[in-house]
Parts: structure tokens; sequence; C-alpha cells
């Protein structure tokens, strides 16, 4: 799992929750497990960019007879390629796991969200960005930014609250592996700040947005990238 994801699963945990966590790769569900070790955490294997897989999430939430407080669609793909070169694979593989699979989930896991539950979406300021290489995965990011639009004024009813965070680099194991330290110098210097983020400050915020201290908040897109995209726009 990636490290800003697994200091979000200890983040709820501390402060009592109990946490499901889902992915396509038991072996890394299975680290994740050993590294947070708590009884507070559930894995479910289950692909969500596949309707299969979204249903064995939601059998397995039904048969638990839990009603969800905090639903985290975190789940997320980037193929960078100019447009002459993206592939229809990688189109498919990209739209399948950061668009359709948090509309289904979503759509599957909205009879067992609670009254007054929190939704939060991750996306990213390449939303409403135009940077080279980034058309398909961009388009991924909108189209999921107009999903929570829309689900908020669906879910008004319910006392629903749909928010999304848009990370911008954020220092993990994951992003340590393919990018060389020179890249990771550049993604730092390319910030307002001049850092790379960390994985606590990801966790900090997702945790304020499900918290009661967040209960007027509805529809914000909190950019966590310590001014990235103002950075490139000056």
């Amino acid at each position: 799992m990636r490290g800003s994801i697994s200091s979000v699963f200890t983040a709820f945990i501390e402060e009592g929750a109990i946490v499901w966590i889902t992915g396509r790769s038991e072996a890394n569900l299975k680290k994740a497990a050993e590294e947070i070790n708590s009884p507070n955490l559930k894995t479910v294997v289950s692909d969500t960019s596949s309707l299969q897989g979204i249903t064995v999430l939601e059998k397995a939430i039904a048969e638990s007879g839990i009603r969800i407080d905090v639903l985290y669609l975190n789940a997320g793909i980037a193929i960078f390629a100019p447009i002459a070169q993206i592939t229809e694979a990688d189109f498919d593989s990209q739209f399948s796991t950061n668009v359709k699979g948090p509309f289904f989930t979503l759509q599957k896991l909205m009879p067992h969200l609670a009254d007054g539950s929190s939704i939060i979406l991750t996306s990213s300021g390449v939303a409403t960005g135009a940077a080279i290489a980034t058309a398909a995965y961009s388009a991924t990011k909108a189209a999921l930014n107009k999903l929570a639009h829309v689900a908020i004024n669906e879910l008004a009813d319910r006392k629903i609250r749909v928010n999304l965070i848009s990370p911008g680099p954020i220092q993990t194991p994951g992003l340590d592996s393919v990018a060389p330290g020179d890249a990771l110098a550049y993604l730092a210097s390319s910030t307002a700040l001049q850092r790379l983020g960390k994985a606590e400050e990801i966790a900090s915020t997702v945790l304020f947005l499900a918290s009661k201290s967040a209960a007027y908040i509805n529809g914000a897109d909190i950019a966590i990238d310590g001014g990235f995209i103002q950075y490139h726009l000056k």
C-alpha cells in the first residue's frame, strides 16, 4: 500500500475507528495489516476497477451489517504520455480504476452509508490543469470531480457530505521507487514550499474532513500540494 494511504488508516484507527480497506493484491493487503497491526483493521481482496470486484466488496459490507460513517474513495493510477501516444489499453485502465471504480463503488455502497456520513475522494490539481502528457489522466480526475459535485446534490436529503482532496507530490515509498533523486528534487522545487509533502499531511486532512469539525464543509476541493498549482500559474 502507498505510504500516504497507510497513514490514513493509522490515523483513523488511532481515533478508535474500525477501518475496512480493499485492494486487488492480497499480498499488499497482508503487508498493510502486518504494518498497522490492529484488530480494528479489516481487509477485503477486491479489484474495484471491475463491477465483479466491487460486488465482492459490497457483499462483505452487507454481510457484516455495519453502517459506513466515512467512505474514502482513493484508488487511482496514472499513465503519462502525449495524446498521440496514449494507447487504448492505457486509456481504459485509467478510466476503469479512476472513474468507473469510484462511481460504482459509491453506487453499491450508498445503501450502507449512514445518514450524515462523509465521502472523500482523491482528485488532483491536473483536473483543471493542462500539462502536456496528462490528457487521459487529467480527464479521469475531471470526471471524478463532476461525480462528487452531482453526488452532493443527490445525497443532500441524507445530509451526506462529499468533499475532494487534491494531493501534490508526496514523499512515499512508492514515489521513491519510481523517481530517481534528481526527479524528486525537481518535484520538490516545483512547489511554492520547495519540498515534497508528507504522508501524515494527507492523513490529517482526510481525518479532518471526516470529523465533526468539518460538519459544514461540503463540496470542497482541498489542495494538499504545497502551492504546486499556484506556483506554476505565477
